[in-house]
């Protein structure tokens, strides 16, 4: 009978937390959080006795439930996987892992106090919007530029500081919409701005947007379809011929450049527009993002003539679109790598510079760790993707480790990965789980090799 044996009575709750290990959890957990716990675990204990479930100690069965609640309410939400699907710039994994430099700058500064918005010589109340300003400056050769917190808010701004309440002119084949339903209409109706749609969808001349402008007219907007490609018949004024159009009718051109390529040598990205060449272009203003092609943290990046920034970090949403102190440690720590041209340091730069014979060599040897097991891995040729609304259309030619499991099918393999710590985020091809080491890092490749030995 259960009043008769004594490890089959539900203890109090006051008694379970006299056990030693329950009361080491308070410390870890807090009191209300493991009670709750124990509350629950020995609720379920109850309905296993009721049931006739052999519960030999039911002290050690709440007590081991009760831990594995907390330890599973407790894990943070964000975690760390490893991105083998071979897509760089992934908006669903993080988009661009950050440079060592970078991490240890945002370590080094989060711990403790900053001159966040402190001015050292003077001894007084400093600014937050002139950080990273310098260097921005000189890989740009932009006269003034501010951070927000991301490309969207970037261009919301700049239309709400230059041109709220007043028309700009867009082509019809440049209103994009980027990751998760923002479309460029809606964010410029957020800013305040009218829109005045020029042009078709495929082609759009100078005449078009010289015949639009009026005496409401604000700016020329002009973006960078970074996230799609049109073929064919197609046309498209040049910065250039936009920027002189704005000389002469005295009207400021804008340029939305979304992915934020500082420039470079890689073939990838022959066809994307570099930040310096449209400054130097002459437009007034330029966005784009700190966490694709540049290769640092989620930011928005606005840069151009002083005048115009400056109307722009003075507007009232500033404040709300501004960055923190990890941000711009990340932020400068990125843009000190591209100022010493010390592009290898930048995990996004690298990956996309990888060879597939460099990635092969390392695909060769996961595999080789692999052989004689119940997954079957094989090397083929591939492709990757930089992703992240950065250069459409283009592809890099890589070496996949193509795995195949002996009694799961390509998408319970898959699956597996995923539930692995940390999780192996792969793709399927051709109904084979396959694994694409250039956006695998170097330093988990060890890791990535343990993880499937017990796959």
């Amino acid at each position: 009978m259960e009043s008769q044996n004594p490890h089959r009575r539900i203890p109090s709750i006051e008694q379970l937390r006299q056990r030693p290990p329950v009361a080491a959890l308070e410390s870890r957990y807090g009191r209300q959080a493991v009670v709750e716990a124990l509350r629950a675990a020995a609720e379920d204990v109850r309905g296993q006795l009721a049931r006739d479930v052999d519960v030999p100690d039911v002290a050690a069965r709440i007590e081991a439930q009760a831990i594995e609640r907390l330890a599973r309410e407790s894990a943070p939400s964000l975690r760390r996987v490893i991105n083998a699907t071979g897509v760089i710039l992934h908006t669903n994994l993080g988009r661009a892992p950050l440079a060592p430099s970078a991490a240890e700058a945002v370590a080094r500064l989060a711990a403790g106090y900053t001159n966040l918005e402190y001015d050292v010589d003077r001894g007084g109340r400093g600014r937050r919007d002139v950080h990273a300003e310098r260097l921005l400056c000189r890989i740009t050769g932009a006269e003034a530029a501010c951070v927000v917190n991301n490309n969207a808010a970037a261009t919301m701004l700049t239309l709400a500081a230059l041109a709220a309440g007043r028309e700009v002119i867009v082509s019809r084949g440049e209103l994009v919409e980027i990751g998760g339903g923002f479309r460029v209409p809606d964010v410029m109706a957020q800013s305040g701005a009218v829109l005045r749609e020029v042009g078709t969808t495929n082609r759009t001349r100078g005449a078009d947007y010289a015949a639009a402008i009026g005496e409401r007219t604000a700016l020329i907007l002009r973006v960078h379809p970074s996230n799609f490609r049109i073929e064919g018949f197609t046309e498209r004024p040049s910065l250039e011929e936009l920027v002189g159009m704005g000389e002469r009718f005295k009207l400021p051109v804008v340029e939305d450049l979304g992915s934020g390529w500082l420039g470079g040598s890689a073939a990838a990205l022959r066809e994307e527009p570099a930040v310096a060449a449209s400054i130097a272009a002459g437009a007034a203003v330029v966005m784009f993002s700190g966490d694709k092609l540049l290769g640092g943290p989620q930011a928005g990046i606005i840069a151009g003539r002083a005048e115009a920034v400056d109307r722009i970090r003075r507007h009232p949403l500033m404040r709300a679109l501004r960055v923190d102190k990890m941000t711009y440690a990340a932020l400068e720590a990125t843009l000190q790598a591209y100022a010493a041209d010390r592009l290898d340091e930048i995990p996004t730069a690298r990956m996309i510079g990888m060879s597939a014979d460099e990635i092969g060599a390392r695909a060769e040897r996961l595999a080789r760790a692999l052989g004689g097991r119940a997954l079957e891995a094989t090397v083929i040729d591939g492709v990757s993707t930089i992703g992240g609304g950065s250069a459409p259309g283009s592809t890099l030619p890589t070496r996949l480790v193509r795995l195949r499991h002996a009694a799961l099918s390509a998408a319970e393999l898959e699956g597996r990965l995923r539930l692995l710590d940390p999780p192996v985020i792969a793709r399927i091809d051709e109904d084979h789980v396959v694994l694409d080491l250039r956006t695998v890092l170097p330093g988990e490749d060890d890791l990535l090799a343990r993880l499937l030995a017990v796959t």
